[in-house]
């Protein structure tokens, strides 16, 4: 994965339109889906319990939360982007979400992403990420959004 550098978020703004570089290769494991039932209280069978997953769901393995994958976007983006010049930067929300098909355990996801627009605000700027949360070997993608995230210098 590249991470790409600017200076500042003038210089960030020449991204607008353009594709990030694609993320590194995350493995979805059975204590993160764990952690994040526990973190969530999503306790639902075909999340944590592994046996009767494994009989009953369609899947024949548990799956993530699909919340999981779109909550994995903050951190796959702070992979990708450094601005020197910002000092904080959050999660401001979502335009659309969609979770076009299940992840099962042990998947691994990438994302492939690009900055739909950069909008000045009073403090900061409000960015708009256009988002696609791959599963390996499976056509149809985890996660499709459009994130927005606020940055400030």
């Amino acid at each position: 994965m590249k991470t790409l550098h600017f200076k500042n978020i003038e210089a960030f703004k020449s991204m607008i339109g353009k594709e990030l570089p694609t993320s590194d290769w995350i493995t979805i494991t059975q204590e993160m889906i764990n952690d994040f039932a526990n973190a969530t209280l999503d306790k639902q069978w075909v999340h944590v319990d592994v046996e009767r997953a494994a009989k009953e769901s369609p899947f024949k393995s548990t799956i993530a939360h699909g919340f999981m994958s779109l909550s994995m976007l903050s951190k796959m983006l702070e992979d990708l982007i450094v601005i020197d010049s910002v000092k904080m930067g959050l999660n401001y929300g979502l335009n659309t979400v969609r979770f076009p098909h299940p992840v099962p355990v042990n998947s691994r996801l990438q994302m492939i992403s690009s900055i739909k627009n950069i909008e000045d605000q009073k403090q900061g700027v409000k960015i708009t990420f256009s988002c696609t949360v791959v599963i390996e070997g499976i056509e149809k993608p985890a996660c499709v959004a459009e994130f927005l995230a606020m940055m400030f210098e």
